[in-house]
C-alpha cells in the first residue's frame, strides 16, 4: 500500500511536469522561497543540533555500543566501506562543486562582503568547507545511525519508520507509514534530478575532450548509457559492483587531486587548507546559526538554507545505504567514519581545486570565474586546462564524474527496492531493474518538458516535513541508546556479582 501511494505521487509530480512545466516551477518556486524565508531558522537549529548529537555519541560512554551482535566484525573494510559511504553520499557533488562554488562565492560573496577581494577569497573558502564539512555527514550519519540501529540490535526492518514506531506518541507511531511514502518520493526524485545534472557535467567533460555537442539530445543518451551501467552494477549486489566501483572512485579522485596538487600553485593550496580551516573553526558556530533579518538579502537563503534542505531530503537514501554497509561497527567508529573523516577529506578537495582556482583567477587572470558563472559544469574542466596533462586529467575527471554516477545510482536503486519490499536488505534484482528504470525515465521525462529542475526544487520543498521525522528519529534514537546501554550495565553488574558470590563459596 505505502509502495502505492508512493509510486502515485512520483507518477502525478512527472505528469504535471510533461504537461505545464512553466507551472511547476512556479508553484515550487514560490513554495521554496517561502521555506527558506520563513523557516531557515529552523533549519539551521535542527542541522546544528545533529551535529551536536553526533559529536556527543561518538566522544561518549554510549560510543562502545556495537551496531549488531557484541562479536559480530564489519561486513566490509575500512576502506571499501569509506569508500562506498563516500561515493553515495556526496562524491559527485564535490566534483561537480569543488571549483564552481568557491568561484561563485569570490564573486558573489556573503552580505557585508566586497566580491573580488581577498576578503571576499577568504570567505569563499571557509563558507565551502562549511557547506559541506560536518553539517551535511551529520545529518546523514544521525539518519544512517538510527536506521542502523534498530536494524541491527533491534531486528527492526530496513526502514525510516523503524525509528519512529518505538516512540511512545501514538500520533508518531499512526504516521510512521508517511514517513516511509516521503523518503520514497525524496530519494526517485532527488536521484533523478541528480541524474539530470551530472548528464550535463558528463557532457561538458565529453565536450572539452572530444568535442561532443552539448544539449538535451545528448544528454538523454548519457543519462540512457549510465542507467544500464548502474543497473548492472546494483544487479551484482554491494559485495561485488557497488563495492568495486566506489574503491576505484576513491583511487581515481585521488589521483586527480594528486596531479592537480603537483602541478598547481602547491604552496596556495596548503595556505588555503590551514587558513580555510582556522577560519571554518573560528566562525562555526555564527556560521552554524547565521540569518539576515535586518538587510535584503538572498544569499542564505540561496546556498546554507537550500543545502540544508538539500541534505535532509537526501538523508533517508544515503543515510539507508550507509547503514545497509555498517554493520559490526561501533557507533564511535561508525560516527568517526560517516561524519569526522569524510568532512577531513572534503576540506582537502576544496582546497586542492578551490584554492587552485582561486589562486589562478587572482594572480594568473585565468577568468574561470566567467566560466563557472556561465556554466558550472565546465569549472572543473577549465581550471584542468591550465595545468600540465590537461587532455589526461579531464578525460579522468569525465570518468570519475560518469562512475560517482552510477555508483550513486545503483546504491539507490538498492536502497529503493529495499523500501519496496518492506525493509528486506537483499530485494530480488527485479525490482532493482525496474526501479533503475523508473528513476532514469522520470530524469529524462522530466528534463524533455524541461522541468527537472522544478522537481529538484519540489524535492528540496518536500524536506521541510521530512526534517520533522528526521527529529523524530534522532530522539527515539537517543531513547534506544540509552536504554540498551543501561541494560548492558545492568547485565554487567550481574555478572560481577555472580562472580564475587562463586569466589565467596
Amino acid at each position: 500500500m505505502q509502495m502505492m501511494v508512493s509510486a502515485g505521487v512520483i507518477a502525478l509530480i512527472v505528469l504535471w511536469g510533461l504537461l505545464a512545466p512553466a507551472s511547476l516551477g512556479t508553484v515550487f518556486d514560490a513554495a521554496l522561497a517561502e521555506v527558506t524565508r520563513s523557516f531557515g531558522w529552523l533549519y539551521l537549529w535542527i542541522v546544528l543540533g545533529l551535529v551536536v548529537l553526533a559529536l556527543v555519541l561518538a566522544f561518549s560512554r554510549y560510543g562502545d555500543l556495537k551496531l549488531g551482535q557484541p562479536d559480530e566484525e564489519p561486513e566490509f573494510s575500512n576502506t571499501a566501506w569509506f569508500a562506498m559511504l563516500f561515493a553515495a553520499g556526496m562524491g559527485i557533488g564535490l566534483v561537480y562543486f569543488g571549483v564552481a562554488e568557491p568561484l561563485s562565492h569570490y564573486g558573489a560573496p556573503p552580505p557585508g562582503i566586497t566580491p573580488h577581494t581577498p576578503e571576499a577569497a577568504n570567505a569563499a573558502m571557509r563558507y565551502a568547507f562549511f557547506h559541506w564539512g560536518l553539517h551535511p555527514w551529520a545529518i546523514y550519519g544521525i539518519v544512517a545511525l538510527s536506521i542502523a540501529y534498530f536494524q541491527f540490535r533491534r531486528g527492526s526492518k530496513a526502514l525510516v519508520s523503524s525509528a519512529t514506531e518505538t516512540l511512545p506518541w501514538a500520533w508518531a507511531r499512526k504516521l510512521s507509514p508517511v514517513f516511509n511514502v516521503m523518503a520514497v518520493v525524496a530519494t526517485a526524485f532527488g536521484v533523478a534530478a541528480s541524474l539530470g545534472t551530472g548528464a550535463a557535467q558528463i557532457n561538458s567533460g565529453l565536450h572539452t575532450v572530444f568535442g561532443m555537442p552539448q544539449g538535451t539530445a545528448w544528454q538523454v543518451g548519457i543519462i540512457m548509457v549510465v542507467t544500464v551501467l548502474f543497473i548492472g552494477s546494483a544487479v551484482t549486489g554491494v559485495e561485488r559492483g557497488v563495492k568495486w566501483l566506489s574503491q576505484t572512485n576513491l583511487v581515481a579522485a585521488g589521483l586527480l587531486a594528486l596531479v592537480v596538487f603537483t602541478f598547481g600553485p602547491t604552496v596556495a593550496i596548503l595556505d588555503t587548507f590551514s587558513t580555510a580551516l582556522g577560519n571554518y573553526l573560528t566562525e562555526f558556530a555564527r556560521m552554524s546559526l547565521r540569518l539576515t533579518p535586518f538587510r535584503e538579502s538572498g544569499w542564505v537563503g540561496g546556498w546554507t538554507i537550500f543545502y540544508w534542505a538539500w541534505w535532509l531530503a537526501w538523508s533517508p537514501f544515503v543515510g539507508m545505504f550507509i547503514a545497509r554497509v555498517s554493520r559490526g561497527r561501533t557507533i564511535r567508529e561508525f560516527l568517526l567514519g560517516v561524519v569526522i573523516a569524510p568532512t577531513l577529506v572534503g576540506f582537502a578537495w576544496f582546497a586542492v581545486f578551490g584554492g587552485s582556482a582561486l589562486s589562478m583567477e587572482i594572480f594568473q587572470s585565468a577568468h574561470l570565474a566567467d566560466v563557472a558563472s556561465k556554466d558550472p559544469s565546465l569549472a572543473l574542466f577549465a581550471l584542468l586546462q591550465q595545468l600540465p596533462l590537461a587532455t589526461i586529467t579531464s578525460v579522468l575527471a569525465t570518468v570519475l564524474v560518469l562512475v560517482f554516477f552510477v555508483t550513486s545510482g545503483d546504491s539507490a536503486t538498492l536502497v529503493l527496492a529495499t523500501m519496496s519490499h518492506d525493509g528486506n536488505p537483499m530485494p530480488p534484482n527485479r525490482s532493482k531493474v525496474i526501479w533503475g528504470v523508473l528513476v532514469a525515465g522520470i530524469a529524462i521525462a522530466l528534463m524533455l518538458a524541461g522541468g527537472l529542475k522544478s522537481v529538484q526544487t519540489a524535492t528540496i520543498v518536500f524536506a521541510l516535513p521530512f526534517s520533522a521525522v528526521v527529529v523524530l528519529m534522532a530522539i527515539a534514537l537517543v531513547r534506544a541508546i540509552r536504554d540498551d546501554w543501561e541494560a548492558e550495565q545492568r547485565h554487567e553488574r550481574e555478572l560481577l556479582r555472580k562472580v564475587e558470590r562463586l569466589r565467596e563459596n
